[in-house]
């Protein structure tokens, strides 16, 4: 899993840009990303990794600016999952830096911008200088309207685990789906309406196993730092088009969107 994190700049992940193409119709409320191929992209070029991650970040910006504009309430994106932790310690530190860095855009723009970032996982790992700095940047920016979940040392697995502890702290043993979700990280903003995992591969990795029980599931060939507002408008028409039964049967329309199952490659 790449790293939005490395060679980030210094302007807000959120800024505005000049709009390129609009989207006309219903979009998503909540959309999760997988961004993956900073690597490859890299390495197609014979260019160092961290040129990937830059490219990745700076297409990580203009792909939240689209969502924004294209009236999408919750972002979720993989930024930093449990296994990254197995790169090299060379790596893990650069990483630890950028996110610092990152932390400190926030705190100076957060009153610009009407987006609440939240970071879910276990920030425990983390120095107490950054766990700090996460816990102003929420606390600044609670007050806004949308939503922007980063996910960092986060593992599905690991949140499951940890759902079932809370619910036994609190007396639950016999827990309903509702308990559980009311303790996951998402608690506050809800489970994605499509999950879009960049790279060609097909495959969740550890990524919001739980709340992507009725998700619709998009897998593209096209790496992260090459994904567009163009291709992100069309997964959203898409969208747009499907008729979600979960598990029921309408037979007054057809699923005429192409993500049939809740899969679409």
């Amino acid at each position: 899993m790449s790293n939005f994190f490395d060679k980030l700049k210094p302007s807000s992940l959120f800024k505005k840009k000049e709009k390129q193409i609009t989207f006309e119709g219903k979009a998503p409320k909540h959309v999760a990303f997988i961004l993956d191929g900073n690597g490859r992209w890299a390495k197609n070029r014979s260019l160092p990794r961290k040129a990937g991650h830059k490219a990745g970040a700076e297409t990580l910006e203009k792909i939240l600016t689209a969502c924004k504009e294209a009236g999408v309430h919750t972002v979720t994106v993989y930024a930093f999952s449990t296994e990254n932790w197995k790169r090299t310690d060379e790596e893990v530190a650069a990483i630890m830096d950028l996110l610092d860095a990152y932390l400190d855009t926030i705190l100076k723009r957060y009153e610009e911008e009407d987006t609440r970032a939240r970071f879910l996982g276990d920030m425990s790992p983390f120095s107490e200088k950054i766990r700090e700095k996460i816990a102003l940047v929420e606390e600044k920016s609670a007050a806004n309207s949308t939503n922007v979940n980063v996910c960092l040392n986060y593992g599905s697995r690991a949140e499951i685990c940890r759902a079932f502890d809370l619910l036994r702290e609190k007396g639950i043993t016999h827990a309903t789906e509702k308990d559980i979700s009311s303790v996951l990280y998402t608690a506050q903003t809800g489970d994605p309406d499509i999950i879009i995992r960049t790279g060609g591969e097909h495959r969740l990795s550890n990524f919001l196993l739980w709340q992507a029980s009725y998700a619709e599931l998009y897998f593209t060939d096209t790496l992260w730092p090459d994904f567009s507002r163009e291709e992100l408008y069309e997964i959203f028409g898409k969208f747009s088009k499907t008729v979600r039964r979960y598990g029921g049967y309408d037979d007054s329309s057809e699923n005429k969107s192409g993500i049939t199952s809740g899969v679409t490659q």
